[in-house]
């Protein structure tokens, strides 16, 4: 198999061109040389927001295109375009953030979307993602694979959510921990994704499919336990109801990364119905196998995860979470 990776050098994409170079594909990456292509991988040099980014696709074919865009569907419009008579099946990295919020819970496929279009250029990442599906399908039609995922952790994460709460309780001391202990959690291991990908796209798969863990795959509580577990620490997690932690101000999913309180948000985020793709093969690693990976590459670097640059930083400044604590009554 010949795979093309628009991006391919870090988190998804990276994982994806792991992935395929393990299966013996040939792999090759298209992406701006700020990090170095996986060994073994054809290295492709271009711009995609350049009027001649694209010079280096002018050339070749491959059984399978995979997007990792998430900016303007415009990259996705142009290079779809230019690849569309050379490429068997276009795989979009897709979100459920195409979907209009609020979404009830249980979403699927079917769900309503938001309005967007190809030729979008700045606009909020729900759109910019529903404008890529959008150019993707008008230039592949039904050789498109859209894979609307959630909440993708593991390895090489570079938005930082699952770095932060392992840093934060190998710091030690009492941790702020949000609760109900039980509260669901929705979110893919970067890998399993990556997987998912190649062997729906080697089967030609086509359509949209929501490509997250089924709720409740694991747990809050599960969770920091694991991060507690695999760092070592003494921490001691201070379980506390979502209504003081509200009161205070402090955010979930920005300041209390991956948590949302319950209630409409967290149904939209972590209670999606992904029938469709756990039907077509989608098989989730458990969580203490992602938090034990992303720890021990967290090691490998130094402690220190990269951030995206078109991301803010995420996490609680602990100044305020030592102050919420102080005022904590047992």
């Amino acid at each position: 198999m010949r795979l093309l990776i628009m991006g391919g050098t870090e988190f998804v994409g990276r994982a994806v061109a792991d992935d395929a170079l393990a299966r013996g594909w040939e792999v090759a990456v298209f992406h701006r040389g700020q990090h170095q292509a996986p060994v073994g991988a054809l290295d492709l040099r271009g711009d995609r927001t350049d009027s001649h980014g694209l010079a280096a696709l002018a050339d070749g074919e491959w059984h399978i295109v995979l997007d990792t865009w998430t900016g303007a569907p415009t990259a996705v419009r142009d290079a779809a375009g230019l690849l569309a008579d050379r490429a068997g099946h276009y795989v979009y990295v897709s979100s459920r953030s195409v979907y209009r919020y609020p979404a009830a819970g249980a979403l699927t496929e079917n769900a309503p979307v938001v309005d967007s279009s190809p030729d979008a250029e700045d606009v909020p990442y729900g759109e910019a993602k529903r404008g890529g599906e959008l150019a993707a399908i008008a230039a592949f039609g039904d050789r498109t694979l859209l894979a609307r995922a959630g909440l993708i952790l593991g390895p090489r994460e570079n938005v930082g959510r699952l770095p932060w709460w392992l840093n934060r309780i190998a710091e030690g001391s009492r941790v702020l921990a949000p609760g109900p202990r039980e509260l669901p959690l929705q979110y893919i291991d970067a890998r399993d994704l990556a997987a998912w990908m190649l062997d729906a796209a080697t089967r030609g798969l086509a359509g949209a499919y929501n490509v997250v863990s089924p709720s409740g795959h694991t747990t809050m509580g599960e969770l920091l336990d694991a991060c507690v577990r695999v760092t070592g620490s003494d921490a001691e997690l201070r379980w506390t109801d979502p209504a003081p932690i509200l009161a205070a101000g402090i955010e979930g999913w920005t300041e209390l990364p991956i948590w949302i309180a319950p209630g409409e948000g967290h149904d939209t985020m972590h209670r999606g119905d992904v029938t469709k793709a756990t039907d077509a093969g989608l098989r989730c690693r458990p969580i203490g196998e992602t938090v034990a990976d992303t720890w021990a590459w967290l090691q490998e670097i130094g402690g220190t995860a990269p951030q995206r640059p078109d991301r803010s930083p995420v996490g609680l400044d602990p100044r305020r979470e030592a102050k919420f604590l102080a005022g904590l009554t047992d």
